[in-house]
């Protein structure tokens, strides 16, 4: 196992080292102070940094930090911390108390190819997920923040703002060229997000009934845009639950980071029962 404070780099929801979100593992963060942790996530520059700190068997506190705050839940980190973990210790189920309330996480081996002998893949079910109506000048204030129209919106998915650890406003577009094109106003972004406590901005489009594309600004960390956001998905998942979006239960799949040129895979299964959480899975791969 690794010693306190060892920092170690993980691309999430990718089993190429060239795809993902990479993010900062700290396994045992015994006795970092928070400033600390904020200048260590700082130094990476990774979207978020997962400091864990043991307090039982299989059971650790969990605090993630970004470049420039700290934030109350990250999916992509948390994918990345349980499979470090399980790379150490073994696969099985780990239980995660995060700000936002506990996140048991399971891994387990996935047969790929004879000569690798597999991948290690885990998933973690969110906390309740919740929604909420997206206020009428938010939208025209997120509308103009990303330089887009009404026009450039699905009718067939309306607007909201989603909740499984982060709160995140949710826009589909309908078309694919839409959402390829992301130039948007960093600083009117991030000064609305901010005010609303939003973690990033779920920008989506619908390729068929159970695939969907993302692409997530994140002005609030100092990222212009995360390359798969595990929050953003379970958050995804809650909001098409309780919109009727989707038939239930379902399993989907969030293509996001292809736009960067780091392709991720994120799957989400939707439970029919509105009070369980939205399991978020996908694999991890340690950076050199």
């Amino acid at each position: 196992m690794t010693g306190n404070g060892d920092v170690l780099r993980y691309s999430a929801f990718t089993t190429d080292v060239n795809g993902g979100n990479p993010a900062g593992v700290v396994l045992d963060a015994t006795g970092l102070a928070e400033s600390q942790m904020q200048q260590i996530a700082a130094d990476l520059g990774y979207s978020e940094t997962a400091f864990l700190v043991p307090h039982g068997e299989r059971s650790f506190t969990v605090r993630y930090f970004a470049p420039l705050a700290e934030v109350p839940f990250c999916g992509h980190a948390t994918i990345a911390a349980a499979v470090a973990y399980a790379e150490r210790a073994g696969t099985g189920t780990l239980r995660l108390d995060t700000q936002v309330g506990p996140v048991p996480v399971t891994t387990a081996t996935t047969a790929t190819t004879a000569d690798d002998g597999g991948l290690i893949a885990a998933s973690l079910t969110s906390v309740t997920p919740a929604t909420k109506t997206l206020a009428d000048e938010d939208l025209s204030e997120l509308l103009a923040a990303l330089g887009w129209s009404a026009a450039d919106l699905d009718p067939s998915l309306p607007p909201g703002v989603g909740y499984a650890g982060a709160w995140h406003p949710i826009l589909a577009t309908s078309t694919r060229a839409r959402l390829a094109d992301l130039d948007y106003d960093f600083d009117r972004l991030s000064e609305l997000m901010a005010l609303r406590r939003w973690t990033t901005v779920d920008l989506i489009w619908r390729e068929s009934a159970h695939v969907f594309h993302a692409r997530n600004p994140f002005p609030p960390g100092g990222i212009v845009e995360d390359p798969a956001t595990g929050a953003a998905a379970a958050a995804l998942g809650g909001w098409l639950r309780a919109m009727r979006l989707v038939e239930l239960p379902a399993t989907i799949t969030v293509h996001q980071g292809v736009d960067m040129g780091r392709p991720s895979l994120i799957t989400v299964g939707i439970d029919a029962d509105e009070k369980s959480g939205i399991v978020v899975s996908g694999s991890a791969v340690e950076l050199s």
